[in-house]
């Protein structure tokens, strides 16, 4: 389908939507709805790190966690394509515009969205479990860790549904301002991972990989537990929606009913957001697949000896765990909470670049900060989050060397995803994709070569960011050039003071770092970390008040 023209000035900018939003009234506060989204994020966030501390003690970096990583990202990568990426994007705009003009119809669009959703991809899993079952049994001679890695994905797969429906309704219910239900729901996949963990371990105390192979699919066995507790979760939440089950039967037989056309729009608009908006988790998917090679496949590549070795997925996922909490708790927060707005504001040119410049402002003076605190406080904060039980001083080295090449694009990783959004809400959906191939292309030339370096699986983390950045320039001259000048004067300016805050905040916390004696226990660490995270808080806060930044206002969800 052809992608709406681009932005116009519009006499409608100061008209109200039936919920009394105007495009420059309460209904473009995305700060506020960022603050919140932003705060319950934070608190699944941090049991999210309960989460991985608790599977780093019981596992540590090994084949077992190696197999569990490669089990859980095939399912948790349709989450983010599916559910959090395209099929929300493309949902997102077309229930929002039917929800200003016929809610009624807004409300069966969602309805068929649910159920075609929950048709199509339980026929997915219903597939794969078949040809899994048949690839475990014909693998009889291969090692115990890929028949243990194709158990994981085998038992963690039907998650996949679950969470893309989880992930829809939370679109559904933040077009009403609810951001607080979706924000909300990982807190329910994490505490149950970290019950399992807990309950099981006394059983699995032992180091056999086959006890332990056995505690993992157990654990695994909860995250699928968690999905379906996840699902009632949000459709309690949207109860007072009224969405309709028989109706949405109704019109997936009756193809001439008037959700079908708003359905052939969203799917004509899916596919190409897949990449578009995904282009990172495709990108972190490719780096699994390589990191998972000598744990699943084994440790030679066409009869010469692959760089990695068993550990590389779960020092990389642990590292990936680590950075994404920033981009989680503030770079998503702010896209998701801008998206309805931008999409509200697509006809109004003046009112969609203002959301937007604010957008970019608020990201770049978090993501920052962020980028450059992480590099300086990776070594401690891995060990207190990670090291303890089976996760050695060394495991803590090896993963905080991998999260040194993450940590210096989270403001790329934040930024891109508003930018992307700044599309897919002016219709367009081609743009960002184009880009993406060649950024996915580029990703893995750069896997394939990094990884024969010194960087070993730290490689696969470096080309992540070096693709992120260079996307996030590709998009921002695009859009410049079709909307005009999206990176005005006030924006640069903002830009520089956030430079001169990180700077500020940089010198205290490596003078700090350079005069505290490595942490060589965990106590020492949480010192350390403790510390660090202080001063460069203290500096940022200290340094936006003296520079009378807004974005510093804004960040606390005012205006």
């Amino acid at each position: 389908m052809a992608a709406s023209p681009t932005p116009t000035p519009s006499d409608s900018s100061g008209s109200s939507d039936r919920h009394g939003r105007g495009a420059h009234g309460t209904g473009d506060r995305f700060e506020r709805n960022a603050r919140t989204f932003t705060l319950l994020t934070l608190l699944s966030r941090f049991t999210g790190l309960a989460r991985d501390a608790t599977l780093s003690r019981a596992f540590g970096v090994g084949p077992v966690m190696d197999a569990f990583s490669f089990g859980f990202m095939v399912p948790n990568l349709f989450r983010r394509l599916f559910g959090e990426g395209a099929l929300s994007a493309s949902f997102l705009p077309i229930y929002a515009r039917l929800d200003t003009s016929d809610p009624v119809q807004a409300r069966r669009f969602a309805s068929l969205t649910l159920l075609l959703l929950g048709l199509v991809l339980n026929a997915m899993v219903i597939v794969a479990e078949v040809v899994l079952f048949v690839v475990h049994h014909n693998a009889a001679g291969s090692g115990d860790m890929t028949r243990l890695g194709l158990e994981l994905l085998m038992t963690m797969l039907p998650y996949m549904p679950l969470v893309c429906i989880v992930a829809v309704l939370g679109s559904v219910l933040q077009t009403h301002d609810r951001f607080g239900p979706t924000a909300a729901s990982p807190l329910i996949l994490n505490l149950a991972i970290v019950g399992a963990c807990v309950a099981f371990l006394p059983l699995f105390r032992s180091d056999d990989i086959e006890a332990q192979g056995t505690h993992a699919i157990l654990v695994g066995a909860s995250v699928v537990l968690a999905g379906v507790l996840q699902v009632v979760w949000s459709f309690a939440a949207a109860r007072h929606l009224h969405l309709s089950v028989r109706g949405a039967w109704s019109d997936l037989r009756d193809r001439a009913a008037p959700s079908w056309i708003h359905m052939r729009e969203m799917l004509a608009q899916a596919l190409p957001m897949m990449l578009g908006l995904g282009v990172l988790q495709v990108n972190t998917f490719l780096d699994g697949l390589v990191a998972s090679w000598p744990t699943i496949i084994g440790p030679t590549i066409f009869g010469v000896a692959f760089p990695l070795q068993d550990g590389a997925m779960s020092t990389l996922a642990n590292a990936q765990r680590l950075y994404e909490f920033p981009l989680g708790v503030f770079g998503i927060a702010i896209a998701s909470a801008i998206f309805p707005v931008l999409s509200r504001q697509a006809k109004d040119l003046p009112a969609f670049l203002g959301t937007l410049r604010r957008g970019l402002r608020l990201t770049l003076f978090i993501g920052l900060p962020a980028s450059v605190g992480l590099m300086l406080v990776g070594r401690p904060a891995v060990a207190v989050m990670l090291q303890g039980g089976r996760f050695t001083p060394e495991d803590t080295d090896r993963v905080a060397f991998v999260l040194l090449g993450y940590a210096p694009a989270i403001w790329s990783y934040c930024m891109v995803h508003v930018w992307t959004r700044a599309f897919y809400a002016s219709g367009d959906s081609k743009t960002p994709t184009r880009v993406a191939v060649g950024m996915v292309l580029l990703n893995l030339t750069l896997n394939l070569t990094l990884i024969w370096t010194g960087l070993r699986e730290a490689g696969l983390a470096w080309s992540t960011a070096i693709c992120s950045m260079i996307q996030c320039v590709i998009l921002a001259r695009i859009l410049t050039r079709r909307m005009g000048r999206v990176v005005d004067h006030e924006v640069l300016a903002s830009w520089g003071r956030t430079a001169a805050v990180t700077a500020g905040m940089a010198a205290p916390m490596f003078l700090a770092h350079w005069l505290l004696p490595a942490s060589s226990s965990w106590g020492a660490a949480v010192v350390e970390l403790g510390l660090l995270m202080g001063l460069g808080a203290m500096a940022v806060a200290g340094g936006a008040f003296l520079l009378r930044m807004p974005e510093l206002r804004w960040a606390l969800g005012r205006k």
